[in-house]
């Protein structure tokens, strides 16, 4: 896919963050766009800068995790906008709990969105973007998805597998000479509202805290990662890490392997010392 004049997008997780940046720069390129968020206001607001922009762009509610929800979605993208170009697998959430403490509904509630979110939007647009003749999925993956990460295990869970289900269906779409490109997206630290609205945030731990000390440690702005991920549509690239931390990440597991794990420890320690420090707690 070369340009996106004309293309009809998905982007789910559009009211805000990496998808409302997506929306944005798509919507001055020319693209048509389905947006659909659980936040009706944020993304109806993101549809109408879109259109201001000169674009088509239509909001939808929807609850990603619910897969009825999804493929009837998908129903009304196909009758609203006739065809589907392109999908982006955005929308997310964030949960801060080890393992032993973890309750059952929060890691539903995690695994539900994270990736049942991804693999519903996949399988319900799918057959869409095959009948278009020039499609692409991109599925939004982290960081997380290339290195466990202490507290984050639930998180690590989702993205982990939204990495192995992307990495297969590139593989799948190819062997069947489907003109469907698959990308798998790993942000680092991008300046969103995720760690803020995440579940497993410390009794007595003030929001703006953590919004200060996330915005310290993120190194991209959503702009930036929605233009470093169209690029990779443009080139077919399989996987787009977004940033130097992201960088970082994947290198780690290659030079040390498994004895990241080890490593990681000490320094998770420091970590939540320093901050402490700040302010906030890990």
């Amino acid at each position: 896919m070369k340009n996106f004049k004309n293309k009809v997008a998905v982007i789910t997780g559009a009211g805000s963050g990496i998808g409302r940046s997506l929306a944005l720069n798509l919507a001055e390129r020319g693209a048509e766009l389905a947006l659909s968020d659980v936040d009706t206001a944020a993304v109806a607001d993101t549809a109408g800068r879109c259109e201001k922009l000169g674009a088509k762009a239509i909001p939808f509610e929807l609850d990603v995790a619910n897969r009825a929800a999804v493929h009837a979605h998908a129903s009304d993208v196909r009758g609203e906008f006739g065809r589907v170009n392109l999908v982006f697998n955005n929308a997310g959430v964030a949960l801060n709990a080890d393992v032993v403490d973890m309750s059952w509904e929060d890691f539903d509630w995690l695994m539900n969105i994270n990736f049942w979110g991804v693999a519903h939007g996949t399988k319900a647009f799918l057959p869409d973007l095959i009948d278009s003749g020039d499609g692409h999925i991109v599925n939004v993956s982290s960081v997380f998805g290339l290195i466990g990460i202490p507290s984050q295990s639930a998180y690590n869970a989702a993205k982990f597998a939204v990495r192995g289900f992307t990495e297969a269906l590139r593989q799948e779409l190819k062997i069947a000479r489907h003109p469907v490109g698959v990308t798998c997206v790993h942000p680092g630290g991008i300046k969103t509202n995720i760690a803020v609205n995440a579940r497993g945030i410390p009794e007595g731990v003030d929001t703006e805290d953590i919004r200060r000390g996330f915005q310290m440690i993120a190194l991209t702005s959503p702009e930036a990662a929605a233009r470093i991920i169209l690029k990779g549509v443009e080139k077919n690239k399989a996987r787009v890490l977004i940033g130097a931390d992201a960088r970082g990440f994947d290198l780690i597991p290659r030079v040390v392997g498994p004895r990241y794990e080890d490593l990681g420890v000490p320094l998770y320690r420091i970590g939540r010392r320093a901050a402490g420090r700040l302010g906030f707690e890990l």
